[in-house]
């Protein structure tokens, strides 16, 4: 039982600072900082309008393709380091198989832009 408990106590040494670190970072900014909000502190900021109650409330297809270009991007990054590492293992039609890809992500892009869907009034 006593090796059992020499061969855990590091861990539970480190699971313990971490909860304690964890707990320090969550309850020092309710002590270090004033809670005073404000109207402007509590007002919309990220989206540009106001919340509402109801989620059937229409808006500006915009917000979708901002947010359907940045899946399509963010996809593409997440394609590109595996393919940028193994480049040298899959050889020429690994090569061209990935300028496909990216012709086709940029015809969308291109094809984007020109319809204004990146233009922000």
């Amino acid at each position: 039982m006593e090796a059992l408990l020499q061969e855990y106590l590091p861990i539970i040494i480190f699971l313990g600072i971490a909860i304690a670190i964890a707990g320090i970072m969550i309850v020092a900014p309710f002590i270090v900082s004033p809670q005073r909000p404000d109207t402007e502190k509590n007002s919309a900021f990220e989206c540009g309008f106001a919340a509402f109650e109801d989620a059937r409330t229409k808006f500006d297809v915009r917000f979708y393709l901002v947010a359907i270009l940045f899946i399509i991007f963010d996809l593409e990054v997440a394609f590109l380091f595996p393919w940028a590492i193994s480049l040298g293992n899959i050889g020429v039609f690994g090569f061209w198989s990935m300028m496909v890809f990216l012709g086709v992500l940029t015809i969308g892009f291109v094809y984007e832009w020109k319809k204004g869907a990146l233009e922000w009034e």
